[in-house]
């Protein structure tokens, strides 16, 4: 008997797409003859979009969806197409037959992973190809601006990576216990942040993945809180960070930064009067600051979240992916485009989240700075004092609350003039209720630990 002859049914019109038709049945093939191929492809592949044809595609989703809702699975041409066929998609594969071939394709029983990662690779191939070329089409016609269009295709290439694998992963605990047990004779987490502030490092530690919020009322110090903290992770731990300021501009960042360093008078380096002590001073922490290519400073209009992964992804490409990222502040972001009828409670809450998503996507600590209602004013804050929406609170790992104890009549005076308290009102993974005072420098634009000039 004649073996059947199958044409090949492309899920895309381009035949020029990268594929190979061999790898793709081979996989096929062995997780139809071996149950131990099936988990074997699913930690290369990234689903069933990653075979070329469609018909790949549907059998490929229904070994997988019959081995996950079993216990003791059976997995072979039969039992498949009978799933096929209960399904009503039998016909769409080229019928039961071509089951059977697939098994009859493989060329080493046991090299699943193998043919996988080439199909991978292909698959991936392809994903590159659609985006570049989609990015191409946007240009031509010129419907979206260069920075849309670029933003449009840094998402596309960063989905197409998405999906695989660590060629080894560990996730039971024998495999993470002897890197724990090294965590705790290092006495901390080797991917935990510290901060400038030794006081404060003994209530939390910023961990990848967190959302930190730092809340504080108008002119009370976030921004210096911001600016402080990315310097020391950029500056003196020399990794590199990303702030994306939405209350000043470049320019005065630039003098924010040049006085905490220094010590001379922001005031005098905004206004450009410098004295020739303050560019001795300059001078001296000149070295530092015309090599920190690590800290960036984004202070483009409009910032939204998809410009701040923008920017991450624009980083990592770069070789210096953030270690951290801070964001003045999370009320100023622009919200995605979406339905007319959001309230400003829903826009902020999915800034919250956005931020939340981005510190999770790229496992690294997300610091927003969060503006305070009115009503919090002259008076000790409290969590719910967050402008607009109580969903800070909740995305939070971490919340910060910045309170200076000014006299009644607003002015820096008294037994406690010129110090902050930062009230530590939530920690997810340590002690919450902790109020850690600083000395406040305005003047030269810095928080210091008390003690410390």
């Amino acid at each position: 008997m004649t073996e059947p002859h199958w044409e090949p049914e492309p899920a895309h019109s381009d035949q020029a797409m990268p594929h190979n038709p061999e790898a793709d049945e081979a996989v096929l093939g062995s997780m139809l003859f071996d149950l131990k191929a099936i988990d074997l492809v699913e930690r290369v592949l990234a689903g069933p979009e990653d075979f070329y044809e469609t018909r790949h595609q549907i059998i490929y989703r229904t070994i997988t969806g019959l081995y996950s809702r079993s216990r003791n699975p059976k997995i072979d041409p039969i039992t498949v197409a009978a799933e096929l066929l209960a399904t009503g998609e039998l016909a769409k594969i080229g019928g039961a037959p071509y089951l059977h071939h697939l098994v009859q394709t493989v060329p080493v029983m046991g090299n699943a992973d193998g043919y996988a990662e080439i199909v991978r690779e292909h698959a991936q191939l392809r994903a590159v190809l659609t985006a570049t070329r989609k990015a191409s089409q946007r240009a031509l016609t010129a419907a979206h601006t260069a920075a849309e269009i670029l933003e449009a295709a840094m998402a596309d290439l960063q989905a197409a990576a998405k999906g695989v694998p660590a060629a080894e992963e560990k996730l039971s605990v024998a495999d993470r216990w002897m890197g724990f047990i090294d965590e705790l004779e290092t006495g901390h987490d080797p991917r935990a942040l510290d901060t400038p502030w030794y006081d404060l490092n003994e209530v939390i530690e910023l961990k990848p993945g967190q959302l930190i919020t730092v809340g504080a009322g108008t002119g009370q110090g976030k921004s210096l809180f911001g600016m402080n903290l990315a310097a020391h992770i950029a500056l003196t731990r020399g990794k590199p960070v990303l702030v994306a300021s939405l209350e000043m501009g470049g320019s005065e960042l630039m003098a924010r930064l040049t006085a905490a360093e220094a010590g001379v008078n922001v005031d005098r380096l905004i206004r450009r009067k410098l004295d020739p002590p303050d560019w001795d001073k300059i001078f001296r922490a000149a070295p530092k600051l015309q090599n920190a290519a690590n800290f960036i400073l984004d202070d483009s209009p409009n910032l939204t979240l998809g410009k701040i992964r923008t920017r991450i992804r624009w980083m990592a490409g770069t070789s210096r992916p953030p270690a951290i990222v801070v964001a003045d502040y999370l009320q100023l972001l622009t919200p995605e485009p979406g339905g007319k009828d959001r309230s400003r409670a829903n826009e902020v809450a999915e800034l919250s989240r956005g931020l939340k998503l981005l510190a999770m996507e790229f496992e690294i600590p997300v610091v927003a700075l969060a503006q305070f209602n009115r009503g919090a004013s002259g008076r000790q804050p409290q969590v719910t004092d967050f402008k607009d929406s109580s969903a800070i609170e909740q995305d939070s790992n971490v919340i910060i609350l910045m309170h200076r104890p000014l006299a009644e009549d607003g002015s820096d005076t008294g037994p406690r003039a010129g110090e902050i308290d930062l009230i530590v009102a939530k920690n997810r993974n340590g002690a919450s209720g902790r109020v850690v005072a600083l000395t406040f420098q305005g003047h030269f634009a810095r928080l210091r630990s008390m003690g410390r000039g």
